[in-house]
């Protein structure tokens, strides 16, 4: 089971027994559920991660939910909400936005949820831009017409509307996917723009529902970084010991100590707050 050779992977990692650690074990084991992680080619760190935390999520919900079933036949009369659908995934990293949509013709709303784990924001330059201004890219109101029209339940047809979503749950850990890969003029290509993001203090209370009590404020933990291009490239990371609160450089075998300057970097393609 692929959960178990990744606890064995974290567990090996922080026994601190050896300079490195190969991840050979859960990677033969997960690319047996996904085959198509199997073969020795590029893919999407992004794609990876996601089916990294879905398959994660079903392994730890079918303990949680036989736990819970062992509790209530223990526990003769007393009652045990079940909790089959939620896992230590879910409280870490799974949060949830609201689509406002409002009919340009009747000024009908109405609201369309959607959990995430990861969201994907766009780069809105080719140069320089901020994780700010990616956000409020991502986060602007967008106008809905001719073939993206909605249903409206009120005029009984299609109508214009403009949709702006918020978010209504923060995650403890938010998950940024820099939308490197991109179409332009009917070829795909990677953005190499420079994302300039905080270390501390990223503050999302903007994009934030007044329902939502989540703290809004945020601290860099992890970033992934990809070398090379579509084809071809190299992908390695940086992360944030959670203690002594040194950053350190994950590049295969070499895992080295790092100031906190090099955190900032051109090949910044996940990041982790």
């Amino acid at each position: 089971e692929s959960a178990t050779a990744f606890g064995c992977l974290v567990s090996d990692m922080w026994l601190g027994e050896f300079d490195f650690v190969s991840p050979e074990a859960f990677h033969s084991v997960f690319g047996k559920r996904y085959p198509a992680f199997s073969r020795r080619t590029q893919h999407d760190a992004q794609e990876f991660l996601i089916c990294v935390l879905d398959d994660l999520h079903e392994a730890f919900k079918q303990v949680r939910a036989q736990l819970c079933q062992e509790r209530q036949s223990s526990a003769a009369g007393a009652s045990t909400t079940s909790s089959s659908g939620t896992s230590i995934i879910t409280h870490l990293f799974e949060g949830q936005l609201s689509y406002a949509i409002r009919c340009l013709t009747c000024k009908a709303l109405s609201d369309r949820p959607e959990s995430f784990t990861v969201l994907s924001l766009p780069i809105p330059s080719t140069r320089v831009c901020s994780l700010q201004d990616c956000l409020e890219c991502f986060f602007q109101p967008d106008t809905l017409t001719r073939n993206n029209q909605i249903h409206c339940y009120w005029c009984g047809s299609n109508q214009d509307a403009t949709v702006t979503a918020s978010i209504t749950k923060a995650p403890q850990i938010i998950i940024f996917h820099l939308k490197r890969f991109a179409w332009q003029d009917k070829h795909r290509r990677k953005l190499s723009t420079t994302v300039c993001y905080p270390f501390s203090d990223l503050d999302l209370s903007p994009y934030i529902s007044t329902s939502c009590h989540n703290n809004t404020e945020y601290s860099l933990c992890a970033v992934v970084n990809h070398a090379g291009d579509l084809d071809y490239g190299h992908y390695t990371a940086f992360c944030k010991h959670s203690i002594t609160q040194h950053w350190y450089s994950f590049d295969d075998a070499q895992v080295t100590k790092i100031p906190d300057s090099a955190v900032q970097a051109d090949t910044a393609y996940l990041l982790f707050y």
